[in-house]
């Protein structure tokens, strides 16, 4: 039935109007996009991926459509004279020649388009490796079995095989639409008695296609050969004596014979019947089989795995030597580290260990976000920052940093102008000394509050602290209308907050009703359109967070999970380590990268996405800075030498800044990037034994230790930054620092340390191997001591309210030792209105088997390196304030002092909101009794490790805490 005129116009116009709805928001997405681009100053990074894709969608989707869809009509050119009738009647191939024949033309051009359209896409997805490939730059090395340039391996394999890749598809989906369309006009037909039944134009037409594809079979052979360097057959990838002495000849005997049954499937243009090509077609299954599969088998089982050391010690050799190279451990610097030294006196005064950072970054995200968050939309992150800075007296000295982000406006209020257009933006930078604390136990911030204050703001130069682009800044805002209508920072008085309008270039201009409705397309808010306050001088700010940023300016970079803030210039800016990385170094060990980096201090939900996961090859080559106010990206070249780099320069020339263009101030912020040093360290537990026996053994490999203040198991310690003095070295250094136990075995196997401090020795890795005759103690063995050895003082700060939370516990080399130190937290619990949050209340040492804890950590250095310890003085004579039972030296009094120390404490924590001086006091007064109580007990220091003495006659004796 046919339909009425006016219905059968309706249904192109529908089609019309939705074909133009889509390119609309297609063109919106294109186009917003090129703005955001213009916006940054990249543009050309825009223009140069656009261009490329374009061009590589159309030669994919025009070669693939060329290829089978001429196939197609060269089969239906040659179909027979008399159809389908010539074979007898196939009716069903007539059936469905007869329904497809008048729409034929529609059905050929859809399906092409559909198929151009998945290919296109396919090889447009595939700009990296083609302009890699493009811009290739040599390594000036060469892989150790085919002695190629790396490059090759890097860059040409990979290009190749997605070449090779392409041509296989085409030519299968040829054969097989080829194969259709003789069969539906009747150039073969399948019958059961006789078999298939061809034309001899569908006969040569299919034996040429089933030639080419052998052909592109032998072309795998010869490439898999290459491939071979990254083979994961043996007990470490890269090539295997199997590998090199089975399968490489055999990939190329099997490259000869598939070419040899490419020539026979040819031989079927000449000589009709299927003899020759079924012959070639089993010679191929079969010398694959034999040759392919069964012979390497049979070498490994019965040459490699009865003599596996001595026949893979080449490969391990190759794949040490290779892997060390490819992540950049090559020069790690190993020496030997007694660590048996004798505490010297007087070394509580020493930079090294009385200026160590104490404030632990992920304890104190807490502290910071109670004393310094304000308003409930202001937040810190869970894990801060730690960086360095002059003090008051030019000292340069770590700091705990992070900046106040806005977070969204009250739940109440969360609507869109509110949401976009008040609350655009976070405000200060918030640091503290790590190594100090104030009377009460908290940091003692000197940058703080709102507006910004602090002994830190004048010597840093801090004059611009907004913050329009952060870690928190995931939604878009619209900033720089005519009226004051942004949240500046809250203040007393009338209005209760301090307004302001955004006098940046960040942004995209949405003053024009064009870009307007662009952007409402782009978010579906029909506000923008509507709202009085978007006008001609507003702007737009999204994709906001540091890491969009410079992976949208930089997309073929890998980007570090910790981007952190520094005061450059007076103004706030992100710094973004970033990496070149591949998966293509020959014989280097493959690994994942998020595993490598995941412990304790890397939440696996939040670990960016990265270009690539599994790598062997990494290399910090770009350091990349995102302004806090205005979003402007800039991007240094680092890694002057790395080839991958290079080539990505040439792809997008001017993009990256030469190194010797980073100013002084930025300089000194700079810092070797966790990620990288966790990969590092990650490798360098099994590949700092660079013997091939001994690797092909495992006895000395080491791991990462456990987190021992964490409650889980199973999860890695993570590196420290601290200033430390090596062994050998002037002076102490900003340092990367991680320690090793053995693969199987509690003690410490070895401390490494990474220079982080700007100069000449940047990046040096060095390594403090601990003798493997003697026994150190591990962070694991350590925390158990403490634990052990302070019990029942830890346990009276954590009864009622309190809870005990053990901060990071460091390790640095000092005196030809090592010392471990690690700050005890108070944090009391939640109530009404109150979020709990740590604070310092012991500083716990130990060196060699002397231990030490004091409320500061001078005091615990005294204990443990100090010859003899003060006993405490005689109590007074005078009458004790009320409520404060009199001194008295007997053991009974001391208890009555402790008992009474201890109530006022409590009772301290149970007021709202919490009394910390007082709290502070009565601790002080709790740990004095204890050393008296000590000190009438075993009239001996207090460093030596004995038990701790019970606060109580009746207190029970503590458990021993778990072995790490």
């Amino acid at each position: 039935m046919r339909l009425p005129r006016r219905p059968r116009l309706l249904i192109p116009v529908v089609i019309a109007l939705v074909a133009i709805v889509v390119l609309f928001f297609i063109f919106t997405a294109i186009f917003t996009d090129f703005l955001w681009y213009d916006s940054v100053d990249f543009s050309s990074v825009f223009s140069a991926m656009l261009v490329t894709q374009i061009l590589l969608f159309v030669v994919g989707a025009v070669l693939m459509a060329g290829i089978v869809g001429g196939n197609m009509a060269l089969a239906h050119r040659t179909r027979p004279m008399f159809g389908p009738g010539m074979f007898g009647s196939p009716q069903g191939a007539d059936r469905y020649r007869l329904a497809v024949d008048p729409h034929r033309r529609l059905f050929f051009f859809v399906g092409m388009g559909v198929l151009a359209l998945f290919t296109g896409s396919s090889t447009a997805g595939q700009w990296k490796t083609w302009l890699l490939f493009a811009n290739s730059t040599p390594f000036g090395k060469k892989d150790e079995l085919f002695h190629l340039d790396i490059a090759f391996f890097m860059f040409t394999v990979p290009f190749l095989r997605t070449v090779l890749n392409f041509l296989f598809t085409a030519i299968v989906l040829s054969i097989v639409a080829a194969a259709i369309v003789h069969y539906l006009y009747g150039g073969f037909r399948i019958a059961s008695p006789g078999g298939v039944h061809a034309s001899r134009a569908a006969r040569v037409h299919l034996s040429v296609l089933l030639g080419v594809f052998v052909l592109l079979k032998a072309a795998a052979y010869w490439l898999d050969r290459y491939d071979l360097v990254f083979s994961t057959r043996g007990i470490v990838d890269g090539a295997s004596y199997t590998d090199v002495n089975a399968v490489l000849p055999a990939k190329g005997i099997l490259a000869v014979i598939a070419l040899i049954c490419a020539l026979i499937f040819f031989a079927g243009i000449i000589r009709p019947g299927g003899m020759w090509p079924g012959a070639a077609f089993g010679l191929l299954v079969l010398s694959a089989i034999l040759i392919g599969s069964v012979y390497p088998v049979l070498v490994e089982q019965f040459q490699v795995r009865p003599n596996q050391q001595g026949k893979e010690g080449t490969s391990i050799s190759r794949n040490i030597a290779a892997t060390r190279e490819a992540y950049g451990v090559a020069d790690a610097d190993v020496v030997t580290y007694d660590a048996q030294a004798t505490p010297q006196k007087g070394a509580a005064t020493d930079e090294t260990v009385a200026g160590v950072r104490l404030l632990d970054p992920t304890l104190v995200a807490k502290t910071f976000q109670q004393k310094q968050r304000i308003r409930g939309f202001y937040d810190f992150p869970e894990q801060l920052d730690v960086d360095r800075y002059k003090d008051a007296d030019g000292v340069v000295r770590d700091h705990v940093v992070a900046v106040r982000e806005i977070t969204g406006p009250p739940s109440d209020r969360n609507n869109w102008i509110n949401r976009h257009l008040v609350y655009t933006h976070g405000y200060g930078f918030v640091a503290a000394p790590g190594s100090e604390v104030d009377s009460e136990g908290l940091p003692n911030f000197d940058a703080k509050d709102m507006p910004v204050s602090g002994s830190l703001v004048p010597s840093a130069g801090l004059k611009e602290p907004r913050v329009y682009f952060g870690e928190q800044s995931k939604d878009y805002a619209i900033v720089g209308g005519k009226e004051k209508m942004e949240l500046d920072y809250p203040v007393d008085g009338t209005t209760g907050q301090e307004n302001t309008s955004y006098a940046g270039k960040g942004g995209v201009p949405v003053g024009s009703f064009f870009n307007r409705l662009l952007y409402a397309a782009k978010y579906g808010e029909i506000n923008m359109l509507l709202s009085g306050d978007v006008n001609e001088q507003s702007r737009i700010l999204y994709d906001r967070t540091p890491a969009q940023r410079v992976a949208k300016v930089a997309p073929f970079l890998n980007l570090d999970s910790d981007p952190y803030p520094a005061i450059v210039n007076g103004r706030v800016v992100w710094i973004v380590d970033a990496y070149t990385t591949a998966n293509e170094y020959p014989f280097s060990q493959s690994k994942s990268f998020s595993d490598m980096i995941r412990d304790t201090s890397t939440n696996p939900g939040v670990i960016a996405p990265q270009p690539r996961d599994q790598i062997n090859y990494i290399r910090n080559s770009v350091k990349a800075t995102v302004d806090a106010y205005d979003g402007t990206v800039t991007l240094y070249e680092w890694d002057t030498e790395d080839p991958i780099l290079k080539s990505w320069e040439k792809a997008f020339p001017g993009i990256i800044k030469p190194k010797d263009t980073i100013e002084p101030e930025l300089q000194d912020h700079l810092r070797y990037p966790e990620d990288l040093f966790k990969v590092q360290r990650d490798v360098l537990s099994r590949y700092h034994v660079t013997n091939p026996e001994s690797f092909y053994g495992g006895q000395d490999f080491w791991n990462v230790p456990d987190d021992p203040s964490a409650n889980e198991k199973n999860i890695k310690q993570p590196p420290y930054f601290l200033s430390v003095n090596m062994p050998g070295s002037s002076g102490p250094a900003f340092s990367l620092t991680t320690t090793f136990v053995p693969k199987q075995g509690p003690n410490l196997a070895a401390f490494m340390a990474v220079d982080s401090t700007a100069g000449p020795g940047f990046g040096k890795l060095r390594i403090l191997r601990m003798p493997a005759n003697t026994t150190i103690a591990s962070p694991g063995q350590v925390q158990n001591t403490f634990t052990n050895r302070f019990a029942g003082e830890l346990n009276i700060l954590g009864l009622g309210k309190a809870q005990i939370v053990h901060g990071n516990l460091l390790t640095l080399p000092f005196a030809g030792g090592l010392v471990y130190i690690e700050p005890v937290y108070v944090q009391t619990a939640a109530g009404a209105g109150q979020e709990p949050y740590p604070i310092l209340r012991r500083v716990l040492v130990m060196f060699g088997n002397r231990v030490g804890s004091a409320d500061t950590l001078k005091d615990a250095l005294n204990q443990v390196f100090g010859t003899t310890v003060e006993q405490p003085a005689k109590p007074d004579e005078n009458t004790p304030p009320e409520g404060k039972p009199a001194a008295d030296p007997s053991l009974k009094g001391v208890i009555e002092k402790a008992q009474a120390a201890y109530d006022d404490a409590q009772k301290a924590l149970s007021a709202t909101p919490p009394k910390w001086t007082e709290y502070g006091d009565a601790q002080k007064r709790l740990s004095d009794a204890l050393n008296e109580l000590q000190a009438l007990h075993k009239d001996q220091p207090q460093a030596t490790p004995s038990p701790t003495p019970s606060s109580t006659p009746s207190e029970p004796k503590p458990s021993p805490s778990k072995s790490s």
